[in-house]
């Protein structure tokens, strides 16, 4: 396990500019487009984006009972998009620093 410095660290130009083009990124993908390229149900898509199944329904509902998605929500899906196009890629030690504890 890693332990934080006793001082925080002070950001270079070049985190500076990451943070900037992570603050600015447009990541993001619909419920619809989401559902559309990959066969998974609303359980599955409610526990990507950590909200509830009747949540995602009403994502889903049209009229009255509709409710679209956070920005928060749809840069989950992208994310979770990402990781599934893209998984055999990205190196275990990545992986493992990525998401830690978790083995896939």
């Amino acid at each position: 396990m890693t332990f934080p410095p006793s001082r925080p660290r002070p950001l270079s130009d070049r985190e500076r500019q990451l943070i900037h083009l992570y603050v600015n990124c447009q990541l993001g993908m619909t419920h619809r487009q989401f559902n559309a390229k990959w066969d998974v149900n609303y359980e599955q898509i409610a526990e990507i984006c950590d909200r509830s199944v009747s949540t995602v329904n009403r994502w889903f509902s049209r009229g009255r009972n509709y409710l679209p998605p956070e920005k928060t929500d749809k840069r989950h899906l992208a994310l979770v998009d990402f990781l599934l196009e893209h998984y055999e890629e990205i190196p275990s030690e990545l992986m493992n620093q990525l998401c830690p504890g978790n083995s896939a």
